[in-house]
């Protein structure tokens, strides 16, 4: 299998066995309603949980970061991006609630984490900052899921739209099974030590990716 290079286009990759990351990101370099990462785990009971990543794009439209999908609800955890610059979508099982008054400027680096817990609340951080707690949902996501960096599902694994596609880089993905605890999440925030996803961990991921992405050294983009 071919190693990672300091930029590689891969097109329909499967990796043979979950990779460290460390150091690098995916970008996704055009407007599609193809490309993406699809992101694999073997957990298929999620009865809370916790998203964090790091992104950087110029899109003023709406876009996806974050789209885990179940047979029985595409929207199982989805953080979108709407056109308003200032709000974050959180849907959970098919609800959705909205963030509002957050700072996203374009062509920077931010991190945004995401938790829900088994009673329905939900919040969302962004670079290192809390936003208030809602309530969403506390429906458990039951099955094996479909998870997707670049694309926002309207079904089970599929039925894109290119005007909602991921433009730009993300870099350090993890997912809990929990909710993980606010001194992690600024840690997490403030690239110190933490304690990595035990559903998606960057430094041992296991995904594959469709259509156009690279994969770059961060010391490139960052």
């Amino acid at each position: 299998m071919e190693k990672l290079l300091i930029s590689v286009f891969l097109f329909g990759t499967c990796w043979a066995a979950p990779q460290d990351l460390s150091g690098k990101v995916f970008v996704f370099p055009k407007e599609t309603d193809r490309a993406h990462v699809k992101l694999l785990t073997t957990k298929t009971n999620i009865e809370s949980a916790t998203v964090c990543l790091r992104f950087l794009t110029d899109l003023t439209r709406s876009y996806g970061l974050f789209s885990l999908a179940t047979v029985a609800q595409s929207n199982g955890f989805l953080l979108f991006k709407p056109g308003d610059v200032e709000t974050i979508e959180l849907a959970v099982s098919g609800t959705s609630i909205y963030f509002r008054s957050l700072s996203f400027p374009q062509n920077n680096w931010h991190n945004i984490c995401a938790t829900w817990s088994s009673n329905g609340i939900a919040q969302v951080w962004v670079d290192g900052k809390p936003s208030v707690k809602r309530y969403v949902d506390n429906v458990s996501l039951v099955g094996p899921p479909i998870t997707i960096l670049g694309q926002e599902q309207d079904s089970y694994g599929g039925d894109f739209d290119q005007k909602q596609s991921f433009i730009g880089m993300i870099s350090d993905v993890h997912m809990w099974n929990h909710v993980v605890q606010a001194s992690d999440i600024k840690r997490y925030a403030a690239g110190k030590s933490f304690t990595p996803g035990n559903v998606f961990n960057w430094k041992a991921l296991d995904f594959e990716i469709e259509g156009m992405i690279l994969v770059e050294d961060e010391t490139e983009v960052m």
